[in-house]
């Protein structure tokens, strides 16, 4: 993935102070080169125009709200509004300039991506912090609750005339989205959860920084439509999430692959004595012998070794 996904040049690790703000950046003219969306002039041209950029290495963030479906419309807008105030704030304080961020919002929810230019560890560490604050914040202070589930996910994405496109934007999404998440964070009642993908685990969690601690991540199981892997949980503030039961396959092709799926072996219980079993023979006198049938109604008969009393 290259530099977009690391600590950056000169950060140092788990030393690296809080970033500078944006406007600290604008002011002293290190944004004029360095973080310029890497897209350019002329994929902003083709975005006016409908036509898809070029499909570039990008950090994706999908965020929800928990419970959203429950309000009623005055609670949704004071919802809607915490969310974004929580939100922009940690895009401040993480200092992400507003060239290197699209935002797409999604009722209950945001979807954005950041520039190549951008480190990923200031977002997985220094971003998801003050998020984190914000929204406790937010909680202490009464109104509509706000818990926020957030996925994070780096790969090639593009922009056209209605939005993001590309398979990370879609994992991010499913991720957010699965019953796994849903599951650790209503299993703790946390004001926030954490969900980052396998490879963001391992390219950028995994090396530490500010506010990243991978000890505290938990491996899970993540089943949500076409999508079957692990992701790495985080519940900030609070001990890792347990794993739950394995998802349910709910994919479009989940009845052919469970077809093809390869069928058990026949399990043969014996009651009484036997002298020999040898290549799945059973040599001199038994009795009692049971076959049950397996899932697919089947003695097994086409399997499994032969017998001789």
């Amino acid at each position: 993935m290259g530099t977009a996904f690391g600590a950056g040049e000169g950060t140092g690790g788990g030393g690296r102070g809080v970033p500078e703000s944006a406007r600290e950046r604008a002011a002293d003219g290190t944004s004029d080169r360095n973080h310029l969306r890497a897209g350019g002039r002329g994929d902003r041209r083709k975005a006016e125009r409908g036509e898809p950029e070029r499909a570039l290495s990008r950090l994706v963030i999908s965020v929800d709200a928990c419970g959203s479906g429950r309000l009623g419309m005055d609670a949704k807008i004071a919802q809607r509004k915490a969310l974004y105030r929580a939100f922009d704030e940690a895009f401040e304080v993480v200092g992400v300039l507003p060239g290197e961020s699209r935002h797409e919002d999604r009722g209950d929810g945001v979807l954005a991506t950041v520039e190549p230019t951008f480190p990923a560890a200031d977002m997985v560490g220094v971003w998801v912090d003050t998020l984190h604050q914000g929204v406790r914040a937010h909680n202490r202070a009464g109104g509509v609750p706000l818990r926020l589930r957030v996925a994070m996910h780096a790969g090639p994405v593009t922009f056209d005339a209605r939005g993001l496109v590309g398979r990370a934007v879609d994992l991010a999404c499913r991720l957010c989205d699965s019953e796994a998440a849903r599951r650790a964070i209503d299993g703790a009642r946390a004001d926030l959860l954490l969900v980052v993908s396998d490879t963001l685990y391992r390219t950028v969690v995994r090396e530490g920084g500010r506010y990243i601690e991978p000890e505290r991540y938990a491996r899970l199981r993540v089943g949500n439509k076409e999508t079957d892997e692990y992701a790495w949980f985080l519940l900030p503030g609070r001990p890792p999430p347990r794993p739950g039961p394995d998802p349910v396959d709910t994919g479009d092709d989940a009845p052919a692959r469970a077809a093809n799926a390869p069928r058990p072996r026949p399990v043969f219980h014996v009651r009484g004595d036997n002298q020999v079993i040898q290549d799945n023979v059973f040599h001199g006198p038994f009795t009692g012998i049971h076959r049950p049938t397996d899932s697919h109604g089947s003695d097994g008969s086409d399997e499994g070794g032969r017998f001789h009393g």
